[in-house]
Parts: C-alpha cells; sequence; structure tokens
C-alpha cells in the first residue's frame, strides 16, 4: 500500500514538471529566435515611455517627454543614455504591468531603481568634476514603492551634499513637482522655473505661506 502511494505522488510530480518543461518550451518558442531582437524590443519600449497616448497628453499639456527636453538642452550626438534598461522592482499595486520611468509613467515618480540611476551619474560626475544637470517633473518619491523610494530621495541629498561646493548643480522644474523633486533642486546652486500653469504646489503649512500666497 504504501509502495503504492509514493508511486502515484511520484506520478503526479511528473506530470507537474512535464507540465512546467511544456510551458517553458512554449514562452521560449514565442520569444524572437535572436537576441539582438529581443534587445532592439526593449529598447523600443523603453523609448516609448509610458506609451504613445500618455506622450500625447503631455504634449497637449505644452509638455515634453524627458529625452525631447534632453534633445533640446544638448549637443546632437553628445549624450548617451545610462542603464536604459534598468526597470523598477516593485510587483505590488499592479506594478508588475509599469516597467518606465518618465512623467508619462507614474506622474514621473521616483523608484528605488531610478535612484540608484541618478546617484551613478553623480558619483561618476564627481569622478570627473562634470556639471550635473537635473530636469525635474515629478511627483515625488513613488508612494507604490514605500521606504525604499524615500531611501532613494535619502542617497540622492546625500550626494547633492556631498557635491555642493565641488561641482557645479543645476535643476529646472519643468513642471508640477512635489516633495524629493524640489526638495533635492532646493540643494543644488542654479535652479530656474517654467511657468506651471493651473497648478501650485506649496508643501508646507496654508499659514506659513504667508498672505500673498495661496495654496491651490
Amino acid at each position: 500500500m504504501a509502495a503504492a502511494v509514493r508511486a502515484a505522488a511520484a506520478g503526479a510530480r511528473l506530470r507537474v514538471l512535464n507540465c512546467g518543461l511544456r510551458s517553458t518550451n512554449r514562452s521560449l518558442c514565442n520569444q524572437p529566435v535572436s537576441v539582438n531582437e529581443r534587445i532592439d524590443n526593449k529598447r523600443r519600449a523603453a523609448l516609448q515611455g509610458g506609451g504613445q497616448r500618455r506622450i500625447d497628453a503631455q504634449h497637449k499639456r505644452g509638455k515634453l517627454t524627458a529625452r525631447e527636453r534632453i534633445s533640446l538642452l544638448l549637443d546632437p550626438g553628445s549624450f548617451v543614455e545610462s542603464d536604459m534598461f534598468v526597470e523598477h522592482r516593485c510587483a505590488d499595486f499592479g506594478m508588475a504591468a509599469e516597467k518606465n520611468k518618465d512623467f508619462t509613467v507614474f506622474g514621473g515618480s521616483l523608484s528605488g531603481a531610478h535612484a540608484q540611476k541618478i546617484c551613478k551619474i553623480m558619483d561618476q560626475a564627481l569622478t570627473v568634476g562634470a556639471p550635473v544637470i537635473g530636469l525635474n517633473d515629478s511627483g515625488g518619491a513613488r508612494i507604490q514603492e514605500g521606504v525604499e523610494s524615500l531611501a532613494g530621495y535619502a542617497d540622492i541629498f546625500l550626494r547633492n551634499v556631498t557635491a555642493s561646493g565641488v561641482i557645479p548643480q543645476i535643476s529646472l522644474i519643468m513642471g508640477p513637482c512635489a516633495g524629493g523633486a524640489v526638495y533635492s533642486p532646493a540643494l543644488t546652486d542654479f535652479t530656474f522655473m517654467v511657468k506651471v500653469r493651473k497648478l501650485r504646489l506649496f508643501l508646507v503649512p496654508r499659514e506659513s505661506c504667508g498672505s500673498h500666497l495661496q495654496q491651490t
């Protein structure tokens, strides 16, 4: 009897294993046959940001995407993107389906992975003595990632302070920003702002704003 039970259990495990192998084979067959094709597909997806619908909505607001702003700011061919394929690590709150970073994705909010990319660039700038330019159009920390996103801003603030007086730090406020997206620029040497239509954000108690300012 015991031998029959063990044989049945072993048969069940084999069936599960076979199902898993068939599923894996189907997945592999559905993938592009070339590694270069997979890389090209990933690159195209990254360049789309939050998708064409959200890019169009950004343009209707009179705003550009992050890459469009960079192409206007820098000399042609002088910008090389770092870590284009890095994705956030959060799978909660439906985040597994969203893998890009731009204002077109979650209002430009900061993920832990994106904070690491920013810190990497700032560390490299400190090493070679290059200026840092930040284009900010962000809702601040990504609430879905909780303390990991907040910790990312702490790392950025540390580098703002470390770089102060060592390399030039220039910030541009390109849209409605909140939280760390304004705290970090406040620690830099120069801050430039565009006019933000229909929206102002004051992250201090209303009574502290003075009679000439209003929260809207």
